[in-house]
């Protein structure tokens, strides 16, 4: 669990029970936020030099039928189509692969 919502479990062992009600709302506002952000649709990937399935997969060092088979999960944020063409951001493979060597 995260350290900040552990703190709040922490915290809520020395609360009275007429403090509780408060801490809900603020729960639900915490709640609401996140919702929020994830039904907000992520921005366009800019115009940086787009590259195909194959050409992507091989920066990847992944097969063609692994990026099609994946691209709704894990490559969301590195691609997009245009009509039956699927597109990938250069530079967002880019972060992905030091962002992935990084862990």
């Amino acid at each position: 669990m995260r350290p900040d919502l552990q703190s709040v479990l922490a915290s809520l062992r020395g609360m009275e029970r007429d403090e509780l009600p408060e801490l809900l709302g603020e729960l639900e506002v915490v709640r609401a936020n996140v919702l929020l952000k994830l039904s907000t649709p992520t921005a366009p990937l800019p115009c940086d030099g787009s590259l195909t399935v194959k050409e992507a997969a091989g920066r990847l060092g992944v097969g063609v039928d692994y990026v099609y088979d994946h691209q709704h999960d894990i490559y969301r944020s590195l691609c997009r189509r245009e009509g039956r063409k699927l597109l990938f951001s250069s530079q967002a493979i880019d972060r992905y692969i030091q962002k992935t060597r990084a862990r």
